[in-house]
């Protein structure tokens, strides 16, 4: 059968099995769009290029298919790349296709030209720029195997005008062979075996897991191994939700430099840490050379350049998480129950200790400003747990992150590694176009939602009842904080009292706002705007300078920890 090149493009999306893809026209990518109409996919048209690859990402994430996104040439082209690289640094399996001036013009500075496969190369897994239309139909099967295989990651096409209007004959091939990548899935059995005997040994264990983890669908497999052998857990900010929050007993809470008071010492006096699917960056070590020092280090990652890239490692372990998880398990089931899984009773009882001296907490009691940890409490209360959170980045993300427990994987969608405000409410999009019946949350700032709120157009043009959370200190909150605390109260270019009133913007755009100014007014709006149909704005005019604790400074020993 012979196709255009715009035809080929969506029918092998078909046969990847897409059924959503998030894009933007324009000149380069009109074809496509003209041959959309004869495929069954659905197409969500945003109103900015960077809204598009982030919904893709919560897609994505969410889904935990591969998102897929379309965008023109040249500044189309790149409104993505914050986008990308957003994904690239969180691993997320993604594939962006960009629209490119004709071959013969390439080089010429035509209109709307610009090297996006040069631009993108340091945040792609891998990218493509295609001038023979008869390689068309076989590079898009291989950036959907790239994206998805390994350690995902997004992968660009761009794709020239002349190579979408022109013909060859389609295939349907099957099946990708690509000599030159091989991912390592299965884990060396005598490094697993050094791993038994490890947990076997242990006093002071602990297992410190990542976003690594959700990625693989290797959460089962790691609840199990955590009970059995009675080792408590503490987690990335990505690894939020690959253990449940909801386990009093092992769960310690998030690491790092505003984790728990509990993980941070556990971690520090551990002599055992089995680290899965992490890549130990520079917010959950602190200073290096202090981290984990009385420990053993046994670090899983089906990535091998991720391991002795930020801290040396004892047992390095090259896999895919869950299949050396399963693994791990089946060489337990030799073991004697009591030797791998025994009572703990003074590791768990000194974790208690720390725990019980130094709880996460705030007074919303004495207080007559909205506390924001009351906010989201409460939302979690509401909501049972099981709704789907998504955050911008700084205070917001923080307290979403340790006061929303998350009982189970791919609930929890954060821009971890690159920390891009602006991703939330997009990827809130993304998520809600795979799970449209689910209660899909945007957890914000007054500075963040400002980033991408146009997209408020695309949700309710496409009747998405997103809910957005606003906590509204009326600053940039989490820079503020460094301020205050590191910088003398400078507060140099973070007053943002001048700002849209949210609940008339909600209403410009067709949605509802509501807001709340006092701590009694939280869960009757909160209840008001988890009900009302459609896209709804929840606004909270919050403590102004509340911080997030606990917090380690920068560069400084993780149980050098700033309290409340």
């Amino acid at each position: 059968m012979e196709l255009t090149g715009a035809q080929i493009l969506w029918q092998s999306l078909k046969d990847e099995g897409v059924d959503t893809v998030f894009g933007y026209p324009g000149g380069a990518v009109i074809d496509f769009y003209d041959a959309l109409v004869q495929y069954d996919i659905n197409h969500i048209l945003v109103r900015h290029e960077q809204g598009a690859v982030h919904a893709a990402d919560g897609f994505a994430r969410a889904s935990g298919k591969v998102g897929v996104c379309m965008v023109t040439s040249g500044p189309g082209a790149t409104n993505t790349v914050t986008g990308i690289a957003t994904a690239y640094m969180d691993s997320i399996p993604m594939v962006v296709i960009t629209g490119q001036v004709p071959t013969s013009l390439i080089g010429n500075d035509a209109f709307q030209e610009v090297d996006i496969v040069g631009i993108t190369r340091p945040c792609t897994k891998h990218n493509y720029l295609v001038k023979d239309i008869t390689k068309l139909e076989r590079i898009i099967k291989e950036a959907f195997y790239i994206a998805r295989s390994g350690r995902p990651g997004p992968v660009l096409i761009d794709i020239p005008k002349d190579v979408t209007n022109s013909r060859t004959l389609y295939q349907a091939i099957q099946g990708v062979h690509m000599e030159s990548y091989n991912p390592t899935y299965h884990p060396n059995t005598k490094q697993l075996a050094k791993v038994v005997n490890l947990i076997k040994e242990a006093k002071k264990p602990i297992i410190f897991t990542g976003g690594g983890v959700v990625l693989s669908k290797g959460s089962e497999a790691l609840t199990k191994l955590a009970q059995r052998t009675n080792i408590p857990v503490t987690g990335s900010l990505m690894g939020l939700g690959s253990y449940p929050g909801t386990d009093e007993k092992l769960w310690l809470g998030m690491l790092g430099m505003h984790g728990t008071y509990r993980a941070n010492m556990a971690i520090s006096d551990a002599d055992l840490i089995l680290a899965i699917g992490v890549r130990f960056d520079d917010r959950v070590t602190g200073k290096t050379d202090e981290f984990a020092s009385k420990a053993t280090i046994v670090h899983v990652d089906i990535d091998p350049t991720s391991i002795h890239k930020n801290v040396t490692v004892d047992v390095p372990v090259v896999g895919d998480c869950r299949l050396t998880l399963e693994a791990l398990n089946q060489l337990l089931d030799d073991e004697d129950p009591a030797v791998i899984g025994p009572e703990r009773t003074e590791w768990l009882a000194q974790i208690k200790k720390w725990k019980d001296t130094n709880p996460l907490g705030y007074n919303q009691k004495d207080c007559e400003t909205i506390k924001p940890q009351y906010v989201i409490e409460k939302l979690f209360e509401l909501t049972k747990g099981d709704a789907i959170i998504s955050t911008e980045v700084g205070q917001n993300q923080m307290w979403a992150a340790q006061y929303y427990h998350f009982a189970k994987p791919n609930q929890w969608l954060t821009s971890g590694g690159l920390g891009t405000m602006g991703y939330g409410f997009p990827a809130a999009i993304g998520a809600q176009m795979a799970f449209p019946d689910k209660v899909v949350v945007d957890v914000a700032g007054d500075g963040s939602i400002q980033m991408n709120i146009q997209e408020m157009a695309t949700a309710v043009q496409n009747k998405l009842p997103v809910k957005i959370v606003i906590l509204n200190n009326q600053y940039l909150g989490m820079v503020r904080q460094w301020q205050e605390l590191f910088y003398k109260k400078n507060y140099s270019q973070t007053d943002m009292t001048h700002a849209p009133d949210f609940v008339k913007l909600a209403e410009a755009y067709g949605a509802a706002g509501f807001r709340a100014t006092k701590p009694d007014e939280v869960e009757e709006v909160l209840k008001k705007g988890l009900a009302t149909p459609g896209p709804v704005i929840m606004e909270f005019m919050v403590s102004r300078e509340e911080c997030v604790y606990p917090m380690v400074p920068a560069g400084a020993p993780i149980t050098n920890m700033l309290l409340v």
